[in-house]
């Protein structure tokens, strides 16, 4: 069996944590009471690479590949799995359908033979137990070599509005599995109920699994583009994917197709679509508040608070959620959070930049994390990976002082190359080519000082980069 993951979603369902340019999958949220140091996607690899001679493609976009990278590098235990991780890189965002279509193209081209069975996993849900679920897998393999596309419904176990539902046929049971009514949106309160009640609803996980001949043969009659997609040459894909539609595989297939069948999973599972589905999952204390900050709280209850740096102290509330990191904080009732995605809209139509980064931005090469910001001068904190190097640059509008406080900094200024070591430091003046390095062993770390008429980001000609990057 092949694995394909999703992992270029840029929600922000969970904003401010979750950010369009560091998304909900790449998140290590403390409060869940599982593999709490690890990101969703990381435990959706780990996952994966229980079962026997497993190999992931995994889907995502320019934006996100370092992450993924510097994600899969932290799975150390995980090293000798790394050569079987395939990183495809989609042209542009065009929806689970046309990742999936990719995928698939990818791996075909790579000789995997079009009767193995894919299964399609999103990257950011909690699911457990492995093993158990392990073993729906393995009956989903032998389906999908009959030719059916299957589906995995997760057994309800309270009316839930945020969740899609997947009807079965109960009249079409055979052993473990169900034919497929139809898909269905998500539901008001009322209709949620009723559907825990008559039993045939299952909630949607997102989970697909088929053999290529099966979705390609679908492909081709619903979306004859996507089947197109798997033939086209290497040259032509870029302008081709371009102009696919931007479409899911529910509308793309499953809800078109005969072949549907659906397994009902009786396992825990989340997508963590909203807070509260995050405060459902997580520990609470005696008053059912769940805490993961620096907090003095008196008379508080039923209350998910995520803090960051500051000193969160509430008195007297009830149904809130609180959460706070160095630059935004959310304060809303539950039951609200799902507006949280027009709350992100509004901060777009305002410019504001909350919406797409944190303070702290990662890099290829380490991380970045502004700590002032004023007229004509930006203050960072920058830390460089062991044998990373920044790309050979140089800036037009400001000059920058460096101040090594952890480690050893290689730099080049001009045509010289000198060695800066902690508590020393060197100046880089406008328009002069340089490059930072780190040749030691240990992370390093330095304070950048930047001054000039103009200290954004975009202030920046790239001549030489390791990674590949253009000048932005």
């Amino acid at each position: 069996m092949k694995f394909i993951v999703l992992a270029g979603g840029s929600g922000t369902r969970l904003w401010p944590l979750s950010r369009r340019n560091f998304p909900k999958q790449f998140l290590k949220l403390k409060l869940l009471n599982k593999n709490q140091d690890e990101s969703f996607f990381q435990r959706t690899l780990k996952r994966i690479f229980a079962y026997p001679e497993s190999e992931i493609f995994v889907v995502t976009n320019e934006k996100y590949k370092f992450y993924i990278l510097a994600q899969i590098e932290e799975l150390l235990d995980l090293s000798d799995k790394k050569s079987k991780i395939e990183i495809i890189l989609e042209p542009a965002q065009k929806n689970t359908a046309p990742a999936i279509a990719m995928a698939l193209k990818y791996a075909l081209d790579k000789g995997v033979s079009r009767d193995e069975t894919f299964l399609v996993c999103p990257s950011d849900h909690l699911i457990y137990p492995d093993e158990e679920f392990l073993n729906y897998i393995n009956r989903a393999d032998k389906l999908a070599k009959d030719g059916y596309i299957v589906t995995f419904g997760i057994v309800p176990n309270r009316a839930e509005t945020g969740f899609g539902y997947i009807k079965i046929k109960e009249d079409h049971k055979d052993k473990d599995f169900y034919k497929v009514d139809k898909f269905i949106e998500k539901p008001d309160i009322e209709t949620a109920i009723r559907y825990l009640k008559e039993g045939c609803y299952y909630w949607n996980s997102g989970l697909f699994a088929f053999n290529a001949n099966s979705i390609i043969e679908e492909f081709q009659l619903q979306i004859p583009q996507l089947a197109e997609l798997i033939s086209i040459s290497e040259e032509s894909i870029i302008d081709y994917f371009n102009q696919l539609p931007d479409i899911s595989i529910d509308y793309a297939v499953m809800e078109k197709t005969k072949k549907a069948v659906l397994i009902p999973m009786k396992i825990f599972w989340s997508d963590i679509g909203s807070w509260e589905s995050l405060y459902e999952v997580t520990d609470k204390d005696e008053n059912g508040n769940s805490i993961n900050a620096n907090s003095v709280n008196i008379n508080t209850k039923n209350t998910l608070m995520i803090g960051n740096t500051r000193l969160i102290t509430t008195i007297g509330l009830e149904d809130l959620i609180i959460v706070e990191t160095e630059d935004a904080l959310l304060i809303a009732k539950k039951g609200q959070s799902h507006k949280v995605k027009d709350l992100v809209n509004i901060l777009s139509e305002k410019q504001l930049p909350q919406v797409e980064e944190h303070i702290t931005s990662y890099r290829p090469w380490g991380s970045f994390t502004l700590l002032e910001k004023g007229l004509r001068y930006k203050i960072k904190r920058i830390t460089v990976n062991p044998g990373a190097s920044l790309s050979l640059q140089m800036h037009h509008h400001r000059s920058e002082h460096w101040i090594v406080v952890k480690g050893t900094a290689k730099v080049t200024i001009g045509d010289k190359e000198i060695y800066v070591h902690e508590n020393e430091s060197v100046y880089v003046p406008k328009s002069t080519l340089h490059r930072l390095e780190n040749p030691g062993k240990v992370i390093l770390e330095i304070i950048e000082v930047q001054v000039g008429e103009y200290v954004e980001e975009d202030d920046i000609k790239r001549f030489d980069d390791a990674y590949g990057r253009q000048d932005i």
